[in-house]
C-alpha cells in the first residue's frame, strides 16, 4: 500500500513546514519545482532524500505551449536551476496541467501527444496522478485535502499518485493528518524514482 505524495509549483512558503512534517514521519515525497522560491528549499529537499522533479520554469500555459521547441527551452531553464543547486541531472518531470490537459490546444494543436513521446526520446519520465487533492479546484480547506486523499489512497493497487501544491498553506497544512492516517493504516509514504508506476493519463490535445 504505497502512496507518493507529490507537490507541484514550488518551492513556496510553506515548504519548510512540509518538510518538518515528512521529517517528524520518516515519510519521503517528490516535489516537482519550478523557478519560484528559495534555492535552500530545493537543496533542503534533495538533502533529506526527497525527489527533487521537474514541473515547469515559469508554468505560463501561453509560453510552455507555444511550441515544442519553447516547452523544452523551459524545461532546460529549470532542470539547470536543479542541477546547479543540487549537482543532480533530474530526469523526472510533470507537465503543467498534466499529460491530459486541454489547454494546450489553444496555443499548439496536438503539442501534447508530441511532447509525451519526445520527452522519454530525450531520457525523461513523466508523472501524472490518479488521487487529487483538489487543491488546484475548488477545494479551499484543509478538511477537504485531508478527505480527498485519504478516500484516493486505498484505490489503487500499483500505488497511490497523490497530486497537491506546497504553494497552498491549507495543502500543505492537510498533510500531518493524512501521514497519521496512512501510518494507521499500513501505508508506506515513498518517494517517486524514474521506474514507478506514473498514473499516466490519457491524452487530449
Amino acid at each position: 500500500k504505497i502512496v507518493y505524495l507529490t507537490f507541484d509549483d514550488g518551492p513556496g512558503a510553506y515548504t519548510a513546514k512540509l518538510l518538518d512534517v515528512l521529517k517528524k514521519y520518516d515519510a519521503k515525497a517528490t516535489f516537482f519545482v519550478t523557478c519560484v522560491g528559495d534555492d535552500s528549499l530545493i537543496k533542503r529537499e534533495y538533502d533529506e532524500g526527497h525527489t527533487v522533479a521537474l514541473h515547469t520554469c515559469t508554468h505560463n500555459y501561453a509560453k510552455v505551449y507555444a511550441s515544442d521547441a519553447a516547452f523544452f527551452s523551459d524545461l532546460d531553464t529549470v532542470k539547470a536551476r536543479v542541477k546547479r543547486i543540487t549537482g543532480y541531472d533530474a530526469n523526472m518531470i510533470r507537465f503543467p496541467g498534466g499529460s491530459s490537459n486541454a489547454i494546450s490546444a489553444r496555443y499548439s494543436s496536438g503539442i501534447m501527444s508530441r511532447l509525451t513521446k519526445e520527452v522519454q526520446n530525450r531520457g525523461y519520465a513523466y508523472f501524472d496522478w490518479n488521487v487529487s487533492s483538489g487543491d488546484a479546484g475548488g477545494t479551499t480547506s484543509s478538511d477537504a485535502v485531508y478527505r480527498n486523499v485519504v478516500a484516493g489512497m486505498g484505490k489503487f493497487a500499483s500505488g497511490a499518485v497523490v497530486l497537491q501544491h506546497d504553494i497552498k498553506g491549507f495543502s500543505v497544512d492537510a498533510v500531518e493528518r493524512i501521514l497519521q492516517y496512512g501510518q494507521e493504516h499500513g501505508f508506506v509514504f515513498e518517494k517517486l524514482t524514474p521506474t514507478s508506476y506514473a498514473a499516466h493519463h490519457g491524452i487530449n490535445n
